[in-house]
């Protein structure tokens, strides 16, 4: 995927200055989309209006829109996602931004997307790759794994998010912005009470240096002022050092890094001689294929997964260890 930095060029006044980008901002932050989202959307808008010779937006529609995004497609060879991407964001700038139809968008030359199928790890791999981990990214693989947590949804869980005595992990605005229940491994919650022991230390040691804030939503902030500062809305999982909040220019302890954990869990399988192709995710894939293995429905997982339709989930019938389609080879007879 195109990352913010590659856009071509320095940007012109008549582009970030006064307000375009500026209202585009604004109205992603009242509507409360993450920071990752903001830097996208601005940097698909700009492109956009660079591609068209910095021509205003009302002066243009559903045929530059149209334009651009076959481009992207035909010269940029971007995927289907990063195309999608720069979609949802050029419609979010007419939509919601400057309030205007920009008229029926078709005939662009779509990205196929790949169907390929998950990498999944046996249940011996998973505890290899396990074991080739560092104590804190250890348990953070393990809860990949063990929850069926995306790699976001672990480092954004807050201290109130984990239920020892249910066993029970809540998910807040997962993928679609929704919440849900997934289950706490038992096996690891000793390894966790301590980790969080650790954590609540430097927490404290934070606020007796006259930091120890966590971030919130604006609404939020304002409706429970002394949250930020509370053990419940502490990350799980924080950042080794503080760092400045780009939008509030406050010196506080963000969660983990993600680029960091990704790396730790590609060094990990590569120390333990796995050959297959497996990212963070795998953890995830993994769970979703060993629960039918251990005969749970399709629909728990489904849910525990966090799917809106089951057609999703389906894939994992396709990689169960039973050869493809679930039927025993005619060789093992």
């Amino acid at each position: 995927m195109n990352s913010p930095g590659s856009s071509p060029g320095a940007v012109p006044e008549s582009i970030s200055e006064p307000h375009l980008l500026n209202r585009v901002r604004a109205t992603l932050r009242v509507r409360h989309y993450s920071l990752r989202t903001e830097e996208y959307y601005i940097h698909w808008i700009r492109r956009f209006i660079l591609f068209h010779h910095k021509r205003h937006p009302l002066e243009m529609g559903a045929a530059e829109i149209n334009q651009f995004l076959t481009h992207l497609a035909v010269n940029g060879h971007v995927s289907a996602s990063t195309q999608n991407q720069a979609f949802a964001a050029l419609l979010f700038l007419y939509q919601k931004v400057l309030e205007v139809d920009p008229g029926q968008i078709a005939g662009v030359v779509r990205v196929v997307r790949p169907k390929r199928l998950p990498v999944v790890l046996t249940r011996a791999e998973v505890r290899q790759v396990i074991d080739h981990h560092d104590r804190t990214f250890r348990l953070m693989a393990q809860l990949l794994y063990g929850s069926g947590l995306r790699l976001l949804e672990c480092l954004r869980l807050r201290v109130k998010d984990v239920d020892f005595g249910r066993n029970e992990i809540t998910v807040r605005q997962g993928k679609g912005n929704k919440d849900r229940r997934t289950m706490l491994p038992v096996s690891v919650k000793p390894e966790l009470e301590e980790h969080l022991r650790r954590v609540r230390q430097l927490h404290q040691r934070d606020l007796a240096d006259g930091f120890g804030t966590v971030w919130l939503h604006d609404a939020l902030e304002r409706k429970l002022p002394h949250a930020s500062r509370e053990w419940p809305w502490q990350w799980v999982f924080p950042s080794a050092v503080l760092s400045v909040d780009p939008r509030t220019g406050v010196r506080r302890r963000h969660h983990a890094h993600e680029g960091s954990v990704s790396r730790a869990i590609t060094q990990a399988v590569r120390r333990s001689g796995i050959t297959k192709g497996a990212t963070n995710h795998s953890f995830r894939h993994s769970f979703a294929t060993h629960l039918p293995e251990s005969s749970y429905d399709i629909r728990t997982v489904q849910e525990l997964f966090g799917h809106e339709d089951v057609s999703t989930t389906m894939i994992y019938t396709h990689v169960l260890n039973r050869g493809g389609q679930g039927v025993k080879s005619p060789l093992d007879g």
